[in-house]
Parts: C-alpha cells; sequence; structure tokens
C-alpha cells in the first residue's frame, strides 16, 4: 500500500507551484553570484590566496572551483529556507484544507501516510540539491575552463585537487549536503505534524536552525559545538579535506541519522494523538 500512496504523494508535491520556488531561486542567485566573480574583487583575493600558498592562480580559477564557492552560500542560506518550507506543508497545509479526513478515511494508517509524506519529501530534498549541484557547475562551466579544482574553508579544509578527483568529490558532497537538506525538511515536518499554521512549522524550524547557529557563534559555547546541529552539517565539507577525517564525518552523519528519526518519531507520535475526524 506504500508505493501508490507514495507516488500520490509525489504527484501532489510536484503538483504545486510552490514546490518550484526553490528551483528557480537557486537559479538567479547563482547568475547573480556569477556576475560578481566576473567583476573582479572576489576573482583577485582568490588568486591572492592561492599566489601565497605558492600556486599558480590561473591553473585553479575553474568551473569545480567558481561551482563549489557559489553552492555554500545557497547551501547555508537559501537551501534550509526552501527545504522547510516544504516540510512544513507537508501534513499542516492538508490539515488546513481540510483533506486529511478524506485522506485517512482509505484503507491506510497513520503510520503509513506519514512515512508516504516523508519519502515524498526526501525524494524532493535530494532533487533540489541534485538541481543546486548541477545548475552551478553547468553555469560555472560556460564562463570558467575545466581545471584543477581549489578548496579553500578557514579552519577546515585547503585543498588543490587534479578535475576528475575534483569532480568526484564534488559529487560525493552531494550526498551529505542531501541528508543535511532531509534532516531540515524533517524537522519541519515533525512541527507540521502538530496542529499549527503551515507557516508556523515553517518559521518554527527556520528559528531551531538559528538558535543553533547564533549559539555555535558564542565563544562561550565553543566546548559544545558538537551539540548544535549546524556544526554537524558542515560535515560535507570535509569530503574535500586531504587526508579525510572519516571518523569525524562518520560522527556527524549518525547525529544527523538521529536526529531526523528522532523527529519523524516525535512527529509520528504527535499525529496519532490528534482528533482529525471530528
Amino acid at each position: 500500500m506504500l508505493i501508490p500512496y507514495l507516488r500520490n504523494e509525489l504527484w501532489k508535491l510536484f503538483g504545486k507551484k510552490r514546490t518550484y520556488i526553490g528551483f528557480g531561486a537557486f537559479l538567479l542567485a547563482q547568475t547573480a553570484m556569477l556576475l560578481v566573480f566576473q567583476l573582479g574583487p572576489v576573482q583577485r583575493r582568490m588568486e591572492g590566496l592561492l599566489a601565497g600558498n605558492g600556486y599558480l592562480a590561473h591553473e585553479y580559477i575553474s568551473a569545480l572551483t567558481v561551482a563549489l564557492f557559489m553552492i555554500f552560500p545557497q547551501i547555508v542560506m537559501f537551501m534550509p529556507l526552501y527545504a522547510a518550507l516544504v516540510g512544513g506543508d507537508l501534513v499542516a497545509k492538508e490539515a488546513e484544507d481540510g483533506t486529511l479526513r478524506m485522506i485517512l478515511s482509505r484503507p491506510i494508517s497513520r503510520l503509513q501516510l506519514l512515512l508516504a509524506k516523508w519519502l515524498a519529501g526526501a525524494i524532493f530534498s535530494a532533487l533540489l540539491v541534485a538541481m543546486l549541484g548541477a545548475t552551478a557547475l553547468c553555469l560555472a562551466r560556460i564562463w570558467f575552463p575545466w581545471r584543477s579544482m581549489f578548496v579553500s574553508m578557514p579552519g577546515m579544509v585547503f585543498s588543490v585537487l587534479p578535475a576528475g578527483e575534483g569532480l568526484r568529490l564534488y559529487l560525493f558532497s552531494h550526498l551529505f549536503t542531501a541528508i543535511n537538506a532531509t534532516v531540515i525538511l524533517g524537522l519541519a515536518f515533525m512541527f507540521s505534524c502538530f496542529n499549527m499554521k503551515p507557516a508556523a512549522a515553517t518559521t518554527l524550524a527556520l528559528s531551531f536552525l538559528f538558535l543553533n547557529l547564533v549559539m555555535e557563534s558564542i565563544p562561550f559555547f565553543e566546548q559544545y559545538h558538537e551539540w548544535f546541529l549546524t556544526y554537524h552539517f558542515r560535515a560535507w565539507l570535509y569530503v574535500f579535506a586531504r587526508p579525510i577525517p572519516w571518523s569525524r564525518m562518520a560522527e556527524s552523519l549518525c547525529v544527523l541519522l538521529a536526529f531526523g528519526l528522532t523527529a519523524f518519531l516525535i512527529g509520528a507520535a504527535a499525529f496519532q494523538a490528534r482528533d482529525i475526524k471530528s
């Protein structure tokens, strides 16, 4: 019974115009960032950083380097917004429209319904991340040559990679980014299982992430950074480190998966207790 309902949820999800807001916003943001990069100051700063470490800048200012430069701020700012927007809609919007009562009159349990909706949201998250990475790389390739890759994140990663290896790691990093997006969507999904409006569920999820980000940035909480979700979201950057800190990445992956499962179970428990049919 799960497959037909999952197909139905995907049909409903991708039939809404607001589902595609994130895809359009990514294209606009990437185009604007490419124009800014072409103006000069950002590119000159990157060239200075390479030259200061003994590398020839023209060998590493490439499509892969610029694509990673473009997706990083979007992963931090835009992806949580659009993942939470869709996650907050999955249950709360149907409750608001009054269609949940009709759906639950069919031979499906509440847990099966929630699982189908969560899986549809996870597929959307993966497609959102895939589209982000693909469009960034395609647009960067139009403006920049296909050369070696340069990755620099202060305090985390500084690497220069051949084009082939850089591409493999670029694609591999999107697997971890998709997990991040699914966890954010699952957080908003949890709130949407409670008796609240879709906008409230989205706002609560984003507020929780913002609180994590603010508290992690406070120096007094530095020794507790492993307790904050945003700390584990940055594990995807370690894909480009040399050597790759697999233990650090595995730790963050376990935390994110556990958090996602906990959010789903809390949402399912709240949904089971709701009186929808009255």
